[in-house]
Formats: structure tokens, sequence, C-alpha cells
């Protein structure tokens, strides 16, 4: 065959190809997908059609597969049942501001699990302190504890953690352990921790195991970003800090001298069977093994706390395995319904334009909107898509602190108004909202509130707040880096 006709053969081929491509894109990408993050794909496919196919097939289905989202439903299906039984012997409803009893109900229905009175709950800032703490609990463990982290690490920071749950097997507590496979499996000594915890007698497994040949598999970058601690059913933590040591025994973040600052709550009452019931979820999903007849604590067992300082607390597990971002919608309500005050903290804030506009919203209607993020990034990409709303925000009368270098101000929680907050491990960000398996405790409490405002000021005093003059100064080549990471954000 002549050369020049098997060149335009080949051309033309390409060509169909492409076109081809382009439509089975424009047919499959925009079902059951934002128009935003569609529009990404389909600028990446149009752009680059061969990688961007391969691409959206490796990591394209942004939900957990069928099998596992049926069992996420049949898992809610039983707790429901359990809290028709013990939910109402805490609550009093009528005591609620009523905007919160409809968030309250909106986030029963998305997860099965109700708010609860009668909790007790501390802030803990302070990275080591925290740790010991949660080890401190497991010294006093008689039946069982539950942990789960996004990243579990055996370093100096969290021998004693360890320790801790050596000395509860020894004692005839059951202990186990769930950890993010990709996350953990990928650290420097995680072949060391797992080992420990093997030495040890620590029952454990891995989240959303990516193990195609042991028929384990999942889009990649599904993570189960929780951090739960739960000791006999009657304490339980949450929060954004990992079981790690303060750099993540990074060689990199050690390099810069990067430390994360975290923020975790202890939690006391009938709300921690709910916190339970997440990791129970999560075992049972992962394990095969129910544990709900004997490593359970049912709300109306759990001693409840009384007097002016006691919580209504909800606890809102999300994820692919939901059918809604429960997550997202949570916060979107809060903030429409706040009427005086909104005060955010989230280290990776890559909002979607739903909460953009919550957030401007709550500006134009008088209320006073605070964000807390960090100085610096330890991810460029997101650094970058979350520098590309500042303007927008700013514009709107957000005043944004931030937290200095070399901290990574990495807590996740909120605040609205005087009484109500938020705390969690959930970012205000697009992958948080859709891709991550997060759970947050929502509170009604001005005690509680009244120390987060503690820690939100420390914040401020360790700061600086950056101004709308400050950022138009801003070169136009970081800007640009930040338009172009906005987009790639939206690919989800």
């Amino acid at each position: 065959m002549d050369g020049s006709i098997l060149a335009n053969l080949i051309w033309l081929l390409s060509l169909l190809a492409h076109v081809a491509i382009i439509v089975l894109a424009l047919i499959f990408i925009p079902r059951d997908r934002k128009p935003t993050a569609a529009m990404a794909w389909l600028l990446l496919i149009i752009l680059f059609p061969f990688f961007g196919i391969l691409f959206f097939l490796l990591i394209g289905n942004f939900k957990l597969p069928k099998k596992r989202q049926d069992e996420q439903a049949r898992i809610d299906t039983l707790i429901k049942g359990r809290s028709a039984k013990f939910g109402s012997v805490v609550a009093d409803e009528s005591t609620w501001p009523r905007w919160f009893q409809r968030i309250a109900q909106q986030n029963e229905d998305l997860t099965a699990l109700p708010a609860m009175a009668g909790n007790g709950a501390t802030l803990y800032g302070d990275y080591q302190v925290s740790i010991d703490t949660m080890a401190a609990d497991i010294d006093r463990a008689e039946n069982w504890v539950h942990v789960e982290f996004f990243i579990v690490g055996w370093d100096d920071t969290t021998r004693e953690f360890f320790s801790a749950m050596e000395r509860a097997v020894a004692r005839g507590v059951s202990v186990r352990l769930l950890a993010d496979h990709i996350s953990s499996a990928k650290l420097p000594r995680a072949k060391e921790t797992f080992a420990e915890l093997d030495r040890i007698g620590v029952k454990w497994a891995w989240m959303l195991p990516v193990m195609p040949f042991k028929g384990k598999y999942q889009r990649p970058d599904l993570r189960n970003h929780r951090k739960i601690v739960v000791v006999d059913g009657v304490v339980a933590f949450m929060g954004s800090q990992n079981l790690i040591s303060r750099d993540y025994d990074s060689e990199k973040n050690i390099k810069r001298g990067l430390k994360w600052q975290e923020l975790v709550t202890r939690v006391t009452g009938p709300v921690v069977a709910s916190i339970n019931a997440v990791f129970l979820s999560d075992w049972l999903i992962e394990t095969d093994e129910n544990l709900v007849d004997t490593e359970h604590v049912g709300a109306s067992e759990v001693p409840v706390v009384s007097g002016s300082d006691a919580l209504v607390c909800q606890v809102v597990p999300s994820g692919p395995g939901y059918q809604t971002e429960n997550n997202l919608r949570l916060f979107l309500s809060l903030i429409y319904g706040a009427t005086e005050k909104v005060i955010l903290t989230s280290p990776y804030f890559v909002p979607d334009e739903a909460m953009v506009y919550a957030i401007t919203t709550a500006c134009q209607r008088g209320l006073e909107v605070q964000l807390f993020v960090s100085e610096i990034g330890d991810q460029g990409l997101v650094y970058h898509a979350q520098r590309s709303y500042y303007d927008a925000l700013l514009e709107a009368g957000v005043k944004i602190f931030l937290y200095p270098a070399p901290f990574i101000l990495h807590s996740k929680h909120f605040s609205i108004d005087d009484n109500i907050a938020v705390i969690g491990s959930s970012n205000m960000d697009i992958r948080s909202f859709s891709l991550n398996m997060e759970v947050m405790l929502l509170v009604l409490g001005e005690s509680f509130v009244a120390g987060m405002r503690e820690v939100e000021q420390g914040y401020r005093d360790a700061g600086r707040q950056l101004t709308l003059e400050e950022w138009k100064r801003e070169p136009l080549k970081a800007t640009f880096l930040d338009g172009i990471a906005r987009l790639t954000s939206a690919v989800n």
C-alpha cells in the first residue's frame, strides 16, 4: 500500500476514533454527575482523548461497587430499627430550635442515626495530648476497643497508644483496628506498623483495599477518611487527627518543617452508640463479621450527661456508599440556617458552587462569616485550587485568616451562631463531599461552642488576616496556577 494512502488511512481512523470517544463521552459522562464535574471530564477528553478516556475508565466511577452500596443500605436499615427503639428515650425535640429539628430529621433520613440529648464533649487541640488521652481511656477498657483511622503509623508519637492497646489485649479486652489501605500501606514503616499490631494481638483489617487479584477493587482513589476511637461503648473520640506523628513520618514534611495542627473531641453519652455504629458498619463491610450482639452498647444503656452543659449530638457519616452527599447537605443546611455568624475551618477548602453560594449569601444577609485556612499547603493542586476562591470570598465580605507556616491547619470544624457546631473528618472540598468516606458530629450546645470559640481565637492569635487589598497584589503567575488547579479539582 502506498505510504501516503496508509498515512491518510491512519489519520482517518484516528479522527473517527476521536469523534467516537467524544460522542460516547457526551452520552455517558453527564449522567448522574454534576455539570462542573461533567464539563471537566469532557474538556480533558476533548483535549487529550485517548489519555482522557483511559483516565476516566480508571477513576470515573465515583460510587462504590453495587455490592458495597447494597450492604451499606442493609446496615442502615438495621441501624434505623435499633434507633427507633432507643432514640426516643434520650431525645426531647421540643427544646430544640425548629430549624435544627429539621436538619436533625434530614440527617436521620439520610443516615438512619438520630440526634440524641444527654451528651458531654471536650475539645483537644494539642496533638500529643489528644493521642495520650485516647491511650489513657484504652487503659481503662474492660470489654472492647474500636479504632479506625485513615492513616495509622507506629512511631514515637503513637507508641504509647500502641502500648495501651497491647496492655488491653493482655487483660483480655478485644481490640480491633481499621486502617485505610492505600494511605496507610504506603507509609515508610508500614510493614513494621502492622507487624506490631499482629505481635500485640490486635485484630485489624484494611478499609477500601485495592487488591484486584484478591477480588477487592473499586476506584483506587476512593478512601475511608474517618477517625474514630470507641472504648466499651461509653466514651469515643472523633476529629481530624490521624494516628501518626505530627509530621506524618514523611521526609518531605520533615525537610520543610511541616507540623499538623488538629482538633479532636472526646464524647460521652448516648451518642457514643452512634459513633460505634459507624465503626461496626465499616468492620462488617470490610470483614463480613457482625459485632452488633457482642461489641455494641445501645444508646439507652449509656449513662446520660445531665446539667446545663449537656449537649444534643448527632453523628453524620457520608461517602460513596450513600446515595447522597450527606456532609454537603448538612453543611449547606447549617449555613443557610445561621442568623448571626458562620465560622469555618478547613485545611482543604475547595467548595462546589452550592457551597460558594451559601457562604457568600450568608455575607449578603449581613452575617459575620470567617474562614480559617493554612498559609501554606502540603498538596500543590489542592492549595492552588483553594486560593482560586479567595477573590470571590473576600469580595463578598468573608474574613479569611491564614494559619502560619510551618503548621498545616488540618482541623475540620465550623460553628453557627453561638450554639451549634460541627466537628469531624470532612474537609470542605469536592473530594470529601463525593469521594471520601467521612464522619461528622453535629452538636447543639452553648458550652461546646464556647470551647470552639476559644480554639478559633487561638487561630486568630497565631495567624493573620488576609485582606482583599493584599490579595489583589498577588502575581498573575500565581493566580493563573490557581485557575488551572480549580479546573482539575472538578474532575471526580
